[in-house]
């Protein structure tokens, strides 16, 4: 799944193989990984796997959650990103390498906001069977967008809009799962709230995001 690597000034103090379903970062000892400083809160973050992608999400730290240096509440971890909690910096090392494709989807009544589609790693032992899942797409429903299709090439996209409401669309080799990322209501399937973590996707969905109704349509 990944490993972490924990920094401080440029020297690497442990690694830590990520193999639970959740991983608590944090002071007290009781943590999976413990930084003894007090720039760090004593139950810090969380990394939590959801099937083969990684979240990191702030427990309301007094300091907070940097990912490459940009403050998050919780957010999907791509290979080499830098988490930053207090003075440490923590690597996070997959297989494969990431990249990022912006595209956008409009919120009705309000100025475009920016969907990124972020490539990630293929997991471990995965191998060609992530290109077995047809080619798919999610159209846009509603708004000033309404009928723009946007392909869904990369093994992971994040849609929605950062800070109020965002979803992952993973690429499986059975086929494709919706995840909820990021704010306080869960993204709508079909009407219905997303009840679990994750639902895999079927032709003719559709989704409910910050506003946004979107299709998913694969072939």
């Amino acid at each position: 799944m990944g490993k972490l690597v924990v920094s401080l000034d440029g020297v690497v103090i442990k690694e830590v193989q990520i193999t639970k379903d959740k991983t608590t970062l944090g002071r007290r000892p009781y943590n999976d990984i413990v930084i003894d400083n007090l720039a760090v809160s004593g139950e810090h973050a969380v990394l939590q796997m959801v099937g083969q992608d990684v979240f990191i999400e702030d427990l309301n730290s007094t300091n907070g959650t940097y990912i490459n240096g940009r403050a998050v509440k919780r957010q999907l971890l791509a290979h080499d990103d830098t988490i930053e909690v207090g003075k440490y910096k923590i690597k996070y090392l997959a297989e494969g390498t990431g990249g990022y494709d912006q595209t956008m989807i409009v919120k009705p009544g309000s100025t475009p906001m920016p969907v990124f589609a972020r490539s990630q790693p293929v997991p471990s032992g995965f191998g060609s069977l992530a290109g077995q899942a047809g080619p798919a797409s999610i159209k846009v429903l509603n708004g000033a967008a309404a009928g723009r299709e946007v392909a869904l090439t990369k093994v992971v996209t994040t849609v929605g809009k950062p800070g109020v409401q965002v979803a992952s669309i993973t690429k499986r080799p059975v086929g494709y799962v919706l995840a909820h990322v990021e704010g306080g209501s869960r993204p709508s399937i079909n009407g219905k709230p997303l009840a679990g973590d994750s639902i895999q996707l079927k032709s003719g969905d559709v989704i409910e995001l910050a506003g946004t109704q979107m299709q998913f349509v694969q072939a």
